[in-house]
């Protein structure tokens, strides 16, 4: 047994070993931000940004190795290791942010105020460790994400929606809107995109739903992704794209750039915010109208949210079938009320029941997307849009997902099943050479967890 002498020295040095390491990391946050400033005054950091990550790597090193040798600082291997990425992080990269945006099993980065930070792991939210220095550190990293797309942020614009170079979304608030600080929401874009594999290992949805997805696609139906926020719709379209026949001309309309279609004859269009003297700004209901002048064979709009609706609706019913959207609505029936009031904010003073059959001449199939309390994304629901001759309409749901229980851990259990309707569309689906038997609409009673 250790002697009371013993113990007493062994926490003697282990607080000298702690001291020791705070003192080493205030002395890497001096140099930080003094060599920081140092490259900004002494060097030209725009010359900088234009090499490639390890050549600006090498020369920042080099740099900074001159710098210390200049001064006659010296610090351990590590210690310069962690000064240089820092320092990378820092002045060409995204700071704290960095370690999470390179981390694969994040999807979603929230940051609460300077500090706290949140991101989403495979469906849930956990707190990390991260923190940034102040509020001011949160702006300087908001701004190096927007400046270089020509967005800004400021208390006369204090909203702002970006992208990162690799895609990922990026929605920013400060105040005075924003009551907690500077708040950053950064979805994370996928470098490669999802394929219907995927979906079909995560258990989105099951095979005979995936054929009939594939069939509608091929079959030039009019597809409406509907769904509350995070619930997959963005990667459901970018999937259900796949399908689309490599002959056809494809026209992609966004707020900010998500989609990517790995095919020919893709061209995107993006919308545009006011520049800073309130001018300048594209819309994207503009962009839908000038679509129907570039030849397309289809369009696709990451997201209806106001007066697009119409232009939307105008070119299904106009020849540009087989076009695909998405809405926030948490139901089908929902979803067609949403695009209803969306095309009343076009300025079409219609009687509601005339713009309810416009919508409904319009749209063929509406696919409900959800993500469940236990983190995962499933579509739940696809329906077929039912017309009749006396201007009525019938949403028939084809497949579901039908939930049974929930296990101690939080996990969903259930499964998916087609309802027993048969869909009318399959004449449709033959037509163009895609046969799908009725049998593939039989309901499934046996519980298998999914």
């Amino acid at each position: 047994m250790a002697s009371l002498f013993e113990k007493r020295k062994e926490k003697i040095v282990s607080s000298a070993k702690l001291q020791s390491y705070q003192y080493e990391n205030h002395l890497v946050d001096e140099l930080v931000e003094h060599y920081k400033a140092r490259l900004l005054r002494d060097t030209n950091l725009e010359a900088l940004t234009k090499l490639s990550q390890g050549e600006m790597r090498l020369r920042i090193e080099q740099l900074v190795s001159q710098f210390m040798a200049e001064e006659k600082v010296i610090i351990s291997r590590h210690d310069k290791e962690i000064l240089i990425t820092r320092i990378l992080d820092e002045s060409v990269g995204y700071g704290p942010l960095e370690p999470l945006i390179n981390d694969p099993s994040i999807t979603e980065i929230l940051i609460n105020g300077w500090n706290e930070v949140y991101v989403e792991r495979f469906g849930k939210l956990e707190l990390t460790e991260v923190k940034f220095r102040d509020d001011d550190h949160v702006r300087h990293i908001v701004d190096r994400i927007v400046a270089p797309i020509g967005r800004r942020i400021d208390e006369s614009s204090p909203m702002v929606d970006a992208r990162l170079p690799d895609g990922s979304r990026v929605n920013a608030v400060i105040p005075p809107i924003s009551l907690n600080g500077t708040l950053v929401s950064i979805r994370k874009f996928r470098k490669e995109p999802f394929k219907m594999e995927d979906l079909l290992n995560f258990h989105t949805l099951n095979s005979a739903m995936a054929d009939f997805l594939d069939g509608i696609v091929k079959a030039k139906m009019n597809t409406l992704i509907s769904g509350g926020t995070g619930s997959g719709k963005t990667t459901i379209l970018n999937v259900l794209a796949a399908s689309i026949p490599y002959g056809e001309r494809v026209i992609t309309i966004e707020d900010s750039a998500e989609l990517r279609l790995d095919r020919p004859n893709v061209v995107g269009l993006e919308a545009r915010p006011a520049n800073v003297e309130g001018r300048g700004e594209i819309t994207i209901r503009q962009l839908v109208k000038n679509a129907l002048r570039m030849r397309p064979d289809r369009i696709i709009v990451g997201e209806v949210r106001s007066g697009e609706a119409f232009d939307m609706l105008q070119a299904m019913n106009t020849g540009h079938e087989g076009s695909i959207t998405t809405v926030h609505a948490n139901s089908p029936d929902d979803a067609l009320r949403r695009v209803e009031a969306m095309v009343v904010m076009a300025g079409m003073e219609l009687p509601s029941h005339i713009i309810r059959e416009y919508i409904v001449g319009a749209l063929d199939i509406i696919i409900q997307a959800a993500r469940l309390t236990d983190g995962t994304r499933k579509i739940i629901s696809i329906s077929e849009v039912i017309k009749s001759s006396n201007g009525s309409h019938e949403i028939k749901e084809i497949f579901h997902f039908k939930r049974i229980g929930m296990k101690s851990d939080g996990t969903i259990e259930g499964y998916f099943t087609p309802t027993g309707y048969i869909p009318e569309c399959l004449d449709r689906l033959k037509v163009f050479g895609i046969s799908i038997p009725e049998a593939a609409f039989t309901p499934v009673y046996e519980e298998v967890n999914q």
